[in-house]
């Protein structure tokens, strides 16, 4: 562990969803969390894991994040850096191949263009280096908007009915449905979830690691890690929930 010889606890890892946990669903980090995230990273290694890409992830959570945590886990560590250096990396693309890809985004265009919602804005469909991100109501959706599409969809199951329907359609493509978020699901191999950054830290002697997420139900994008055998989840309502959970786990830090 001389990487970490400067923590008190380097077998320690915490990881931490972005969306819903760090900050609120696609806004920026508070600097009350910044503070904590700050003062837990003296006693133990620190990282993120979020389905988004790095930019949006900066957006998020400030443009130095390569060198304010430890780990940086982007689109579920299919894009990962380690102390600001960047590890291996996964194609969804490469991986699905392009028939079969465009057979996956041509069926979701049309599902999309025959649900009938409040508010359409655009960007439905956004490929990423290591999966896709469908969102009925499309991401360029401002945050008053997704407010309000989350809690239609939590009425009338936009999303869980889209993976169904995804989950009929694709039985042979060895895919994952993920809801996540506000608006959106992530779709990316089996296999290729939250649990794939744990790829990258499985040979650095961890004894330890924890993972605080909010999704951390059946179908939620934190399910997987959250109940991975090598991992101690910690479900969260929100980023102060985050708070609340993490002075309670090292409350010598908190005094």
């Amino acid at each position: 562990m001389a990487k970490w010889k400067d923590r008190k606890q380097p077998d320690t890892l915490l990881l931490f969803d972005v969306d819903g946990t760090l900050t609120p669903a696609r806004r920026s980090v508070t600097p009350e969390m910044l503070e904590l995230l700050r003062v837990v990273r003296k006693e133990v290694v620190i990282g993120f894991v979020g389905g988004s890409d790095l930019a949006k992830q900066q957006e998020q959570l400030g443009p130095t994040i390569l060198s304010d945590f430890d780990y940086a886990f982007s689109e579920n560590g299919l894009t990962a850096y380690q102390m600001g250096e960047q590890l291996e990396s996964q194609s969804f693309i490469g991986w699905l191949g392009e028939e079969k890809y465009k057979k996956l985004v041509n069926f979701l265009l049309k599902y999309i263009a025959d649900i009938d919602l409040p508010f359409k804005r655009g960007t439905f469909v956004e490929f990423r280096n290591g999966m896709i991100n469908v969102a009925p109501p499309g991401r360029n959706c401002t945050v008053e908007e997704r407010n309000k599409y989350e809690e239609y969809d939590k009425i009338h199951k936009i999303r869980p009915k889209l993976v169904e329907a995804l989950k009929e359609n694709f039985k042979d493509f060895s895919l994952t449905y993920s809801i996540g978020g506000q608006i959106s699901i992530d779709v990316f191999p089996t296999g290729w979830d939250k649990t794939y950054c744990l790829k990258h830290v499985k040979n650095d002697g961890f004894k330890t690691i924890h993972f605080f997420g909010d999704k951390a139900y059946e179908g939620g994008n934190d399910w997987e890690i959250y109940n991975h055998e090598l991992v101690i989840g910690h479900s969260v309502k929100n980023p102060d929930d985050t708070i609340r959970q993490v002075k309670e786990l090292f409350p010598h830090l908190f005094k």
